[in-house]
């Protein structure tokens, strides 16, 4: 309880609070059952370039809207308080998240593209880490620019689904070593995709 406390200090030190942004988790209109094995290919490398792009634009919008939803996560979890884990918990990382990410890829050149292993796409059902509704869960998609003439790369720990679509969970690792913004597994090179967790 402690560890949720310094972190709404720090959100609220930031002056951030969330609102929610794009299509809310029930509205949308293209949404399928949740047991639907998630689209992979262009839609969800183009999803990963979107999350580039407001990664090094600082376009908090375009990331909040990759961003799992608030009302999605306030069903998923079976935890006492999932609206207030959310906002100050899981928000909060991902708003420090971007800032670490957006420092580390300063010089940044052309973004290259995405490293994703498919066969890590697994089904976490009911019950399991703390959630009562199922999901499917993509864990280490990298994502690969060109800094000079080097190919170095950056991990993305966690994108799970909502009804048919891949959303970003945590950016950076999760557990972490501290209560910071922090880049999951920077390479040089493309790096190894893939990984556990929830």
């Amino acid at each position: 309880m402690r560890r949720t406390h310094r972190i709404a200090s720090l959100l609220l030190a930031l002056s951030v609070t969330y609102a929610p942004i794009g299509a809310s988790a029930s509205s949308a209109s293209h949404l399928v059952p949740q047991t639907t094995r998630p689209w992979t290919g262009k839609a969800l490398t183009v999803r990963v370039r979107e999350l580039w792009h407001a990664i090094r634009t600082n376009d908090v919008a375009q990331a909040g809207a990759l961003f799992f939803p608030r009302s999605a996560y306030i069903q998923l979890k079976a935890i006492v308080d999932p609206a207030a884990d959310f906002q100050y918990r899981l928000w909060a990382f991902y708003l420090l998240d971007l800032a670490a990410y957006r420092a580390a890829t300063v010089h940044a050149g052309a973004f290259v593209g995405d490293r994703i292993n498919f066969a890590d796409i697994s089904w976490i059902p009911p019950g399991d880490c703390e959630n009562r509704i199922g999901y499917w869960h993509l864990p280490g998609v990298r994502l690969l620019y060109r800094q000079g003439n080097t190919i170095r790369s950056v991990g993305v720990f966690s994108f799970i689904s909502w009804r048919g679509v891949w959303y970003v969970v945590h950016l950076g690792p999760n557990p972490r070593p501290a209560n910071v913004g922090t880049v999951d597994a920077p390479a040089l090179g493309a790096g190894v995709p893939g990984g556990g967790g929830c």
